[in-house]
């Protein structure tokens, strides 16, 4: 996989609450596919990465923030769940704006596990097919998405993840379907 993603620019969408590997190894799988990942947040600093929501599980550095990117400086977005983070993201309009921007400008997407709360709130989960962690799927349901219990489910430019289970096949169609952009 090494060079598939020749420096494609990518942003990782995140803030604090965000589960540790759910950001880590798509990146890692991003990075070492020759993609550029960059963490954008919606504060400066650090944000606060959590293990299956509870435990403390270190930090990541905030390259750039939300309001001060486009989604022309990115060939694709990842959004990483924990229940937290994707909470945090729906409350700022600039992260609104910037998932719902990226949704509609046919790039990539891909977010796993409580990450596609974000397709509700920008109001882009209607007539996808889409997959979730089980909690969220009553939401994406009644945002008008068709939601199916599966690893890994591409609609268009959405990829979507149910879980850190699921994160060896997901990562792989990310890999996969990054490497589409020009």
């Amino acid at each position: 996989m090494s060079g598939e993603l020749n420096g494609r620019r990518v942003a990782i969408l995140a803030a604090d609450g965000v589960e540790r590997v759910e950001l880590e190894q798509p990146r890692q799988a991003l990075d070492e596919a020759g993609a550029s990942t960059t963490v954008v947040s919606i504060a400066e600093g650090e944000i606060q990465a959590r293990d299956h929501d509870l435990e403390d599980a270190g930090t990541f550095k905030v390259d750039q923030l939300v309001g001060d990117v486009s989604v022309d400086d990115y060939e694709a977005l990842l959004l990483p769940g924990g229940t937290v983070n994707p909470d945090k993201l729906r409350m700022e309009p600039a992260a609104v704006r910037f998932v719902r921007d990226f949704v509609r400008s046919g790039k990539p997407v891909a977010s796993i596990c409580h990450g596609p709360w974000n397709f509700v709130e920008a109001d882009v989960a209607r007539g996808r097919r889409l997959t979730s962690w089980p909690s969220v799927r009553t939401d994406l349901r009644n945002a008008g998405a068709e939601v199916v219990d599966e690893p890994v489910v591409t609609d268009g430019n959405i990829t979507t993840s149910r879980s850190p289970d699921d994160l060896p096949v997901f990562c792989e169609r990310i890999v996969q379907e990054f490497a589409k952009t020009g």
